[in-house]
């Protein structure tokens, strides 16, 4: 699934080619994704100004000049692809919604297990809309905190790993980047939310906001499905040091002369890759 930076990847494409224009047609291909597209889309956007584009956690958000809201979440497999003017590309296959722009710019949705989802309401309603009222604070903006991020985790014995992929307290998070933040931390994936101490918090908090940055100046990651908007793949996957790389050795533990081979542990049903060594368990 897309994380934060893929999915800021792709806002900031849609914001150059779409941001001050309106669609001149709406062509929805199916009934649903993971839910039904919803009653009007194909009319209701037609001939009206693209005033912003946003993200909120891994939803994009395009606003239109007369208030209403499309709301677009990839899902597992989710892509989409702007086609500039007069390309005259063919249809991709899975193609379930495209967007013609007032300067012939097609935006299309391409989604092949179909676990994506397509939103409309008016902007004002916003905060009512269930995808988006349980979200919690943006990692990327002036809210998140070592002060936040202790307040959030001190409340929950659960691993910190999987308090960190919870939308209520962070958003945007997933295996990836939460993976490469507790290997650069020093933190066991395991370890209790709450037993973090005021140092290894605001370590965790530097280092998450740095590798998000560091992510969406490369473009994001590629591992299976994602692209750009053009079709190109990201490159941070080449600066992962121990996402994926399970069997391999420890980049920190080779560069002080040992080896030692990075693991692999399941948390609720999603892969762990860390090193046991850099990342040691507590004593109880």
């Amino acid at each position: 699934m897309p994380e934060l930076p893929e999915v800021e990847t792709i806002l900031q494409s849609m914001k150059a080619s779409l941001k001050g224009h309106s669609l001149s047609s709406v062509e929805v291909n199916r009934p649903d994704l993971r839910l039904p597209f919803p009653p009007g889309l194909s009319t209701i956007l037609l001939h009206q100004t693209i005033i912003q584009l946003r993200r909120r956690a891994k939803y994009i958000l395009m606003d239109f000049q007369h208030g209403w809201t499309l709301l677009i979440h990839l899902g597992m497999s989710g892509r989409l692809f702007i086609d500039p003017a007069r390309q005259n590309l063919p249809p991709r296959k899975h193609e379930h919604l495209v967007l013609w722009t007032s300067n012939d710019h097609r935006v299309a949705l391409v989604d092949p297990r179909r676990f994506g989802m397509v939103c409309l309401f008016q902007t004002e309603q916003e905060h009512q809309q269930p995808q988006l009222a349980h979200l919690g604070v943006e990692p990327l903006s002036d809210q998140f905190t070592a002060e936040a991020l202790a307040a959030t985790l001190v409340t929950t014995r659960m691993s910190i790993k999987n308090a960190l992929l919870d939308q209520r307290r962070i958003v945007g998070l997933g295996n990836i980047y939460i993976c490469e933040a507790l290997f650069r931390a020093r933190i066991h994936p395991a370890r209790a939310a709450d037993s973090l101490s005021k140092a290894e918090t605001k370590r965790l908090c530097s280092l998450i906001v740095e590798i998000l940055q560091t992510a969406i100046a490369a473009g994001g990651s590629t591992l299976r499905d994602y692209v750009h908007t053009d079709g190109q793949p990201g490159a941070f996957q080449t600066l992962h040091l121990v996402y994926g790389r399970e069997g391999q050795p420890c980049p920190a533990c080779l560069a002080k002369g040992y080896s030692i081979p990075i693991q692999r542990m399941t948390q609720s049903s999603r892969s762990t890759f860390f090193c046991p060594h850099c990342q040691k368990k507590l004593r109880k």
